[in-house]
């Protein structure tokens, strides 16, 4: 399995990330009601067979069960295992102490004593200012906690700000995880893609399937419909799936050709893009093997412009 690096020189992590949001979380995934952590546990042994050891969680998924259920996982896991979590700035976390007491706790529920990136969740951070936060983070590399520095959801402004800070201390920003999918292109049209280009800093993209519309499972015509919030979201109703048929119909005589699912030639699309690291969620072994079937093969250069000629539309 190939590697890709984490920002300019931070860890080498596998090309496609397992995502864990749904990983306890009851209020937008429903956890509980069709899967459990006998699913969850199948799933992460399906990573580890497919080469997949790149896992994302945050403490705020299933307030905490996601990195603990990773963390139980991880105990039987018979190969390293790469982890990403981030820290959420709430208002009652104002202190450099509060950001490292915040960490201390997430590598308590993963059962670790260090881990590959640690990412910030969003950038408002109400009243701790960027500087302690990322000076804090920055003394946690030095000790050895944690190997890498992430943003997520940052401008291309905020991102330029946070390299500057870390910079300083000799600590480089590795990773702005932002939403990205052939149906969220936003991130090629508001600088954060060309500010991360020129920076050295990963795209890690979550949603890279916009939340299930590019798997083709759901279409104007079918009975499919989907769980959760995602059952009020207007992309999904008729008009939605209709503005977005020519895609669908695009991903799957691209996958015919190649004998892949249209959402596996979608996370492929991403991938080329360079320095851009997919996070597919899963919920089950058969999501895992369904998004590894991304992995080693490529779309032409011609099959990667005809889909980001089609898209075009959602670059706004």
């Amino acid at each position: 399995m190939e590697t890709i690096t984490l920002g300019k020189n931070g860890p080498a992590v596998t090309p496609l990330c397992i995502g864990t949001w749904a990983w306890g979380d009851k209020l937008f995934w429903s956890y509980g009601d069709g899967y459990g952590p006998e699913q969850l546990q199948a799933a992460f042994t399906a990573a580890l067979e497919a080469g997949v050891t790149f896992f994302d969680t945050a403490e705020v998924y299933g307030l905490g069960l996601s990195e603990k259920l990773l963390g139980q996982f991880m105990q039987k896991a018979q190969k390293p295992i790469q982890l990403a979590t981030k820290f959420g700035p709430l208002p009652w976390r104002f202190t450099g102490q509060s950001v490292s007491d915040a960490l201390t706790d997430s590598l308590n529920r993963l059962q670790v004593e260090s881990i590959e990136l640690y990412q910030v969740h969003w950038p408002f951070a109400f009243f701790l200012s960027q500087e302690t936060l990322l000076n804090t983070l920055a003394d946690e590399v030095k000790r050895g906690r944690i190997a890498a520095v992430g943003v997520s959801n940052y401008s291309a402004t905020q991102m330029r700000e946070a390299h500057q800070i870390l910079a300083a201390r000799g600590v480089p920003l590795a990773v702005n995880q932002v939403r990205y999918s052939l149906l969220t292109r936003q991130i090629e049209s508001n600088g954060i893609f060309a500010t991360a280009r020129e920076l050295g800093v990963t795209i890690l993209a979550y949603s890279p399937l916009a939340q299930g519309l590019l798997t083709g499972k759901y279409t104007p015509d079918s009975t499919e419909t989907p769980s959760g919030a995602r059952k009020i979201d207007p992309k999904f109703s008729k008009e939605g799936l209709q503005k977005i048929s020519p895609v669908i119909s695009l991903l799957n005589s691209l996958g015919e050709k190649y004998t892949r699912t249209p959402a596996q030639v979608a996370l492929n699309w991403l991938i080329a893009q360079g320095n851009v690291i997919p996070i597919a969620g899963v919920k089950t072994a058969q999501h895992v093997q369904q998004n590894a079937g991304s992995l080693g093969w490529r779309l032409s250069d011609d099959e990667i412009n005809q889909l980001e000629q089609i898209t075009r539309p959602w670059l706004k």
